[in-house]
């Protein structure tokens, strides 16, 4: 996917990006995403540089108009995507947006934040005593950190959802048939230690088990295999796919698992899985970057011998 479709697929992801906690502390306006990324807002970013909003303003609309330009110069644009690319950050926007209550926040990552004291204590022409303060004591404790601390917010167990679903679902398999949720465990296991947020947002086995879906039917694999038949599959309680329990998806025949592995192998993760994993981009510390990065571990690799 080139630079103009991901940019595309990010103006049109939905804002469903929760936050986990938002406070003011000591005049700082802080939070964490329900993804685990420390924010703060545009105000706390002034308060805590010392500069004003419309400065910040100004940087953010900036970055938008240039942040896939190449490095020229020595300008201020140049400094943050010179000191963002570093960390493997390389978003069109400065910040995540998050619709909570009716009402859009602008939250301005841990790393982001850093660039921005960074730059108003040693590059600006500025005279910034509190930028240069408060890099030196964020440098040594860590803003990720501060701001977990100040907000007293302990980082959920990110195995959680996942465990909880194969509890559930570990002997759910008929006799002689295979289910998508177990074929994928390895998928989403992938996800979990990348840092995707698996949650009840995030359930690649649905998009997995429709695509799958839609080939059988394509292809009459029914005739070659037998019968596809539903089974009884629950989510756990605190999911909101809960109220709908049981669920009644399909398990296929075991006959045909060889099939589905090649197509899941060949054909569903080198083509289909990179669109999924954008869509979940909002919910991953490193954003579309680090999306495209994962979508990639899937594509076919070119093998060549030895040179003799």
């Amino acid at each position: 996917m080139n630079s103009s479709s991901k940019v595309a697929a990010l103006k049109q992801m939905p804002l469903d990006l929760g936050i986990e906690i938002q406070r003011d502390v000591n005049g700082i306006e802080m939070g964490v995403l329900e993804n685990g990324i420390p924010y703060l807002t545009q105000r706390g970013l002034s308060g805590i540089t010392g500069i004003a909003r419309f400065a910040i303003q100004g940087i953010t609309k900036e970055w938008e108009d240039h942040w896939n330009d190449e490095v020229l110069g020595k300008d201020r644009i140049s400094f943050f995507k010179e000191y963002l690319n570093s960390k493997g950050f390389n978003e069109p926007k400065l910040y995540l947006e998050s619709a909570q209550g009716g009402v859009t926040h602008f939250a301005y990552p841990d790393i982001v934040c850093m660039a921005f004291l960074e730059y108003y204590a040693f590059e600006s022409k500025a005279d910034n005593s509190m930028a240069l303060e408060n890099y030196r004591r964020f440098a040594a404790y860590g803003l990720r950190t501060f701001i977990y601390d100040a907000l007293q917010y302990v980082p959920s167990d990110k195995w959680k959802y996942y465990n909880d679903r194969v509890s559930l679902l570990k002997d759910s398999s008929p006799i002689g048939y295979f289910t998508i949720f177990k074929e994928t465990t390895g998928l989403i296991v992938d996800l979990i230690s990348a840092d995707l947020t698996v949650n009840d947002k995030t359930l690649p086995d649905i998009s997995v088990g429709q695509t799958w879906a839609a080939y059988w039917k394509e292809n009459n694999l029914e005739a070659s295999y037998g019968a596809r038949i539903p089974y009884e599959h629950n989510y756990p309680d605190y999911y909101p796919q809960a109220l709908s329990n049981p669920q009644k998806p399909n398990a296929y025949p075991d006959a045909a698992l060889p099939t589905f592995r090649q197509w899941f192998r060949q054909s569903y993760l080198p083509t289909k899985f990179p669109q999924y994993i954008l869509k979940k981009a909002n919910l991953l510390p490193g954003g579309a970057s680090e999306a495209t990065r994962i979508g990639a571990m899937y594509q076919p690799k070119i093998l060549t011998p030895p040179a003799v």
